[in-house]
């Protein structure tokens, strides 16, 4: 691959030379050896520094659909209830999953360029329909949008709901994420987003309630979280743990708390508001509506009406530039600039804005 593509995709983000060398050995037996056991404890509590929590994390082997599945399967059984709220394709997906499952389902559905509101309805919907899990997306990545999840846990304490699931994994270390303080259940993450790290591994924060359910429906599949439960405590983990990747996640986790975290949310917010008003300077039009919370991690943009697509992703590669194209409904209709992790720098944007100029003729 060239080195000279300036990549602003949405994950998986750049990776520096730092973390690539921290997996960059001919490592042992993760299941006999403690320098393993001692290298997960220590990146599993700067994950929790970062996620704000003190609930356990499990870190599984596989990209963040391993963790997402998992903790479904883990924690719900046929019958049970799940509310899914949705303002894009990963948040109806979760109603989706939980239907795969057998759960009964019900969803609050938002247009794809729009965040969560009107919580006075939500907290009617959370009264009437009494579900053992609420699930929603803190920032859809194709959609260029952020959720408030603040008010979702406040409503899950309110009505002694006994699961909140959040998908934070392309919001995480970019933007604020409070596990703990929002009454998060399960907290799903992956390391390539603005971790910075390879797509190979996903993790999820499990509280006391999870761990109940968990134990309840005991599902022991490959993406089951249950055998995480003791793995530490017993130095047996549920398969051979890629050891490799979890040295790259811990570099990467310390490359932010190095920066310090409120530093590094802080940078990925002035990166996000300065891509979009570039974005507004040049003429294109922003896909997040006037009213919503925009992302601080992607920039979702319409695809100007005179030009397809494809050709302009083909006339951008071979400008040396590759953004995000989109799926689903947006497929064809919205691109994406990535302004994540290691990609979160002023000096990408413009370089980005410059040939966006160049190719549209803005």
């Amino acid at each position: 691959m060239e080195d000279n593509i300036l990549r602003m995709i949405p994950g998986p983000t750049y990776i520096s030379k730092e973390v690539l060398n921290a997996g960059n050995h001919s490592f042992g037996s993760a299941d006999i050896e403690s320098e393993f056991l001692n290298l997960y404890i220590e990146c599993e509590n700067h994950l929790k520094e970062i996620l704000k929590t003190k609930n356990d994390i499990a870190i599984m082997s596989g990209e963040g659909m391993v963790g997402l599945w998992g903790a479904m399967k883990s924690c719900l059984k046929p019958g049970d209830k799940v509310l899914s709220i949705a303002t894009g394709l990963f948040g109806f997906g979760f109603e989706d999953m939980a239907k795969s499952i057998g759960c009964e389902t019900k969803h609050i559905a938002y247009n794809y360029n729009e965040s969560v509101k009107d919580f006075d309805k939500i907290e009617e919907v959370i009264k009437e329909f009494r579900p053992k899990m609420i699930t929603i997306v803190q920032n859809e990545t194709p959609s260029g949008t952020m959720n408030s999840i603040e008010e979702i846990g406040s409503l899950k304490e309110k009505y002694n709901i006994p699961l909140l699931l959040v998908d934070a994994v392309s919001g995480i270390a970019g933007s604020k994420v409070e596990t703990d303080n929002w009454n998060i259940d399960l907290c799903l993450g992956a390391s390539q987003k603005c971790l910075s790290a390879p797509a190979n591994l996903a993790f999820v924060s499990i509280s006391k309630k999870a761990w109940e359910c968990a134990e309840e429906i005991n599902y022991i599949g490959y993406d089951a979280i249950l055998p995480f439960k003791n793995a530490v405590k017993d130095f047996y983990f549920p398969y051979t743990m890629n050891w490799q990747g979890i040295a790259q996640l811990n570099q990467a986790c310390k490359l932010i708390l190095r920066e310090g975290l409120e530093n590094c949310i802080s940078r990925h917010n002035e990166v996000a508001k300065y891509c979009r008003n570039k974005i507004k300077e040049i003429g294109l039009d922003l896909f997040c509506s006037n009213d919503s919370l925009p992302s601080s991690t992607v920039t979702a943009i319409n695809v100007p009406e005179h030009i397809d697509w494809n050709i302009l992703n083909k006339q951008l590669k071979e400008k040396g530039l590759i953004l995000g194209g989109n799926y689903g409904p947006l497929a064809q209709k919205v691109f994406r600039i990535g302004h994540m992790g290691s990609q979160a720098h002023k000096d990408n944007i413009d370089r980005t804005i410059e040939i966006l100029k160049d190719v549209i003729h803005c």
